[in-house]
């Protein structure tokens, strides 16, 4: 299974999600789900871009999560080094690993990263 995690500031425009998830897809392949923050994941922008794109959506808690990236102010605000990349995994299950590290939208207002596994979400 193939999840792109998203992480989006509160004023980030729809354009922002579809700009950085079509970035990992061109360097991932294509997303079959997608994954965030609770908070986030009840978005209207984000569910949106789930229902455009035909994907499940899963909120997922973050909090522990190891990361290859960090980002210090969401280590402050979430305990993880990255959203996106901990949400994907999150979403993706055990024995999933990060295939695309997390890339920032162009306006910085987003950011999104790719973790696969082998297994199928239920």
């Amino acid at each position: 299974m193939r999840v792109a995690g998203i992480g989006f500031r509160m004023g980030a425009p729809l354009e922002s999600l579809r700009t950085v998830l079509a970035a990992v897809e061109a360097l991932g392949g294509q997303a079959e789900a997608l994954a965030s923050l609770p908070e986030k994941a009840s978005d209207p922008r984000l569910q949106t871009l789930a229902a455009e794109r035909g994907l499940a959506l899963y909120p997922v808690s973050v909090a522990g999560q190891a990361t290859l990236t960090r980002s210090p102010r969401i280590a402050v605000l979430h305990n993880t080094g990255s959203v996106a990349e901990a949400a994907a995994l999150a979403a993706a299950g055990p024995g999933s690993k990060i295939t695309v590290a997390r890339i920032s939208a162009p306006d910085g207002m987003a950011t999104c990263a790719m973790a696969e596994t082998e297994e199928a979400k239920t």
